[in-house]
C-alpha cells in the first residue's frame, strides 16, 4: 500500500464532545493524500465509539490504548505507526481549516532542510511577509527575545517524520514536552513559519492549560531553556547566549516574587529550589 504524503495524528482522552469536529476537519481537506490516525489513550467516556462511526473512509485508523500512556507518551505512539513524511497532530478539540494540510506540506516543501513548521500569526512584526525560512539562530533570537515563538502547541505545528525519530520525540513530561521537543528540533534544523489562520485552537474548562496547574511547570521550563543556551551546539554567539540567559533568569526571578506576591507560598517555596539554576 502506498504511503500517506502526510499523516495526521490525534490523540484523545474523553473528548466525545468535540473529537467529531476535529475528525470531520481533516475528512474537509483540500490535500486528500492523507491518513488519520487516532489514538485513544483509556478514555472513560464515548470518545472511542464516536471515532469508529468514521471507520467507513479508509484514511481513518482508530487505535485505543491497553491502559493510559498520558500525553506525550501517547502522541509518540500516534507517530510510531504513522506512515507519512510528515506528522500533522490535530488534538482531539481542535480543528483544521480546508486548506490547512495543503497550504503547510507546500510550504514544508519549498524548504525541505527544515524539520519543522508552524503555523504563523500576521500580528507579529515580522521583518518578511508569511510564510519564510528561519534559521536556527534566528529561532532561538525570535524565540527568547522576541515573542517566544517556541511556546507553539502541537496543533499549530507540522513535523518531517524523519526529523521527529532523529531528534528523539517527545520526552514523557506533562505540560513541557512540546516546546522541549521544539528547541531540540530547531537548535539543527531550520523552522517554516507558514501563513497564519491553518489552524483552530479551543479553549475549553476540561484543558490542562486551563487547570490552574501551569505554575508547577516555572520552574521546568526555566531548565529547560537554560540547558537550550548552555548546550554545546547552541546556534546563538556567545554575548546573545549570555545575554539571554540573563533574560530568562529576570523572568523567573520575577514569577518567583509574583507568586509570593499573591501570597501562593507553597508555589514560591518549590520554585526557589531552583534558584540553584539562577544562579549559575
Amino acid at each position: 500500500m502506498k504511503a500517506p504524503l502526510v499523516s495526521v495524528l490525534t490523540t484523545a482522552y474523553n473528548r466525545e464532545k468535540y473529537i467529531a469536529e476535529a475528525i470531520e476537519s481533516v475528512l474537509a481537506q483540500s490535500l486528500s493524500d492523507f491518513e488519520l490516525i487516532i489514538v485513544d489513550d483509556g478514555s472513560t467516556d464515548r470518545t472511542v465509539n464516536v471515532a469508529r462511526q468514521y471507520l467507513g473512509d479508509p484514511r481513518v485508523r482508530v487505535e485505543v490504548n491497553e491502559r493510559n500512556l498520558g500525553d506525550y507518551p501517547n502522541r509518540n505512539r500516534a507517530a510510531e505507526l504513522a506512515r507519512g513524511r510528515y506528522l500533522k497532530y490535530l488534538d482531539a478539540d481542535d480543528i483544521m481549516y480546508p486548506h490547512c494540510l495543503e497550504i503547510m506540506i507546500n510550504q514544508m516543501e519549498r524548504y525541505p532542510e527544515a524539520g519543522l513548521g508552524f503555523q504563523g500569526y500576521e500580528q507579529h512584526n515580522w521583518p518578511r511577509p508569511l510564510p519564510f525560512r528561519l534559521s536556527p539562530a534566528e529561532v532561538y533570537r525570535e524565540h527568547f527575545w522576541g515573542r517566544g515563538i517556541l511556546n507553539e502547541g502541537p496543533t499549530g505545528a507540522i513535523i518531517r517524520a524523519d526529523v521527529f525519530m532523529e531528534v528523539g520525540r517527545f520526552r514523557p513530561e506533562r505540560y513541557t514536552g512540546d516546546v522541549e521537543f521544539w528547541i531540540r528540533v530547531t537548535r539543527k534544523k531550520p523552522l517554516v513559519m507558514c501563513y497564519a489562520g491553518l489552524v483552530w485552537w479551543r479553549r475549553h474548562a476540561g484543558q490542562e492549560f486551563e487547570s490552574g496547574q501551569t505554575t508547577q511547570v516555572i520552574g521546568r521550563l526555566h531548565q529547560i531553556l537554560v540547558s537550550a543556551l548552555t548546550a554545546e551546539d547552541c546556534p546563538l554567539a556567545e554575548d546573545e547566549r549570555r545575554a539571554a540567559l540573563r533574560k530568562i533568569r529576570r523572568q523567573y526571578l520575577r514569577r518567583v516574587a509574583s507568586a509570593v506576591g499573591h501570597a501562593r507560598l507553597n508555589v514560591a517555596l518549590s520554585l526557589c529550589r531552583d534558584l540553584r539554576i539562577v544562579a549559575t
